[in-house]
């Protein structure tokens, strides 16, 4: 596969730390948010290898924040949700489906409330804002809405909370799953929550102060040879074995929480007011007819660009594949695939034709780890 070159401009946003990934290696970006998001420092195998026994650090500014601050702030974002937050406590992370009027999703952002009224909405790859602005404006609240200046570093990696510790103390493997609280840095505070987009455990920073940032971006690289440190950068192979879901890739917003498993996150038994709310009691009645599951390929290679469909051997249309790599692991190509009923059942077979091949596909569950 040729490669192409991105043209940066202001429309596509470099990152504070882009200077220092470009030095360090990075061999290829997306674009997430309108800015520069690595996505390979050479070969991906390696990387996910690397990520999954030592600790990697990630420029992952391009997951952007949408402030909502003010009287309604609370009411607002309850309204894009349909998790219930009417209990939710400062200092908390919270995944939450956001959901448009017809019960389909427009984000998969994780929230944090920094206080009862003052919220960070860390999204996913779409212009919330616009959403949200919207709904503030229609709806008459008394909020403040905005992008604010903060530039994620993430930590990911089972030796990543020895490496915390080092630099924070041990405070900060008390933290909680999804919990998060501010830590000094030679005299800046940095809100640093227990997150990230691995499945191998680390922390999430979110920098405020840019050269603070910056120079804690270096601190890492000064002190963290003996935990076999590499920069990184979120990894295809271990988010697919690991079954996290790509927002945009995965499922867009044609899709509905129930087919995405999303169940949990959908509370419609609570007195909440979320958009989207009948049309999902509705759905829930009537039952979904498709849903994201894992599928297994009869494959060591592939390059998926667009969706692919899936076929029975007369034909039929069971699905589509929407996300797919080649997995060391299991040393066959996994991928994540919307498949209609009656097939979304595990060990269910089908054909995908790449190329002028014929590949068989088998159906699993999620996650593949």
């Amino acid at each position: 596969m040729k490669n192409y070159s991105i043209a940066k401009s202001r429309r596509i946003r470099s990152t504070p730390y882009t200077s220092r990934i470009e030095k360090q290696g990075v061999t290829a970006y997306t674009v997430y948010n309108h800015m520069l998001l690595p996505a390979a420092f050479g070969s991906v195998e390696d990387s996910c290898n690397h990520l999954k026994k030592n600790v990697q650090v990630w420029d992952v500014a391009a997951e952007r924040q949408v402030e909502i601050n003010g009287k309604d702030a609370a009411k607002l974002v309850q309204l894009m949700t349909c998790r219930d937050l009417s209990k939710s406590k400062i200092g908390r992370c919270y995944y939450c489906p956001i959901i448009d009027d017809n019960g389909n999703l427009v984000n998969d952002p994780v929230i944090l409330k920094l206080a009862e009224d003052r919220w960070w909405i860390s999204i996913a790859d779409s212009d919330v804002i616009f959403f949200a602005k919207g709904l503030a404006s229609g709806n008459n609240f008394e909020v403040q809405i905005f992008e604010p200046n903060v530039d994620i570093i993430a930590i990911q990696g089972p030796k990543s909370f020895d490496l915390m510790e080092k630099v924070f103390g041990k405070k900060i493997n008390e933290l909680k799953f999804f919990g998060f609280d501010y830590f000094d840095f030679k005299g800046v505070k940095h809100l640093i929550a227990r997150s990230g987009w691995s499945k191998q455990g680390g922390f999430e920073v979110y920098v405020e102060n840019t050269q603070s940032g910056l120079d804690l971006y270096d601190y890492f690289f000064e002190i963290g040879e003996e935990f076999n440190l590499k920069p990184g950068c979120p990894n295809l192979i271990e988010r697919i074995e690991s079954g996290l879901l790509s927002y945009g890739n995965d499922f867009d917003n044609n899709d509905n929480p129930f087919e995405c498993g999303f169940d949990k996150y959908v509370n419609l038994e609570s007195e909440i007011i979320f958009l989207g709310k009948e049309k999902l009691k509705k759905i829930k009645q009537e039952g979904i007819k498709r849903r994201l599951m894992g599928v297994q390929i009869d494959a060591n290679k592939i390059n998926l660009t667009k969706s692919l469909n899936i076929k029975d051997d007369k034909g039929n249309f069971i699905g589509d594949l929407r996300s797919a790599c080649y997995s060391p692991h299991f040393k066959k190509v996994i991928g994540i695939a919307m498949i209609n009923e009656p097939y979304c059942k595990p060990s269910t077979m089908g054909l995908l034709e790449i190329e002028g091949n014929s590949l068989a596909v088998k159906v699993c569950d999620l996650p593949f780890i």
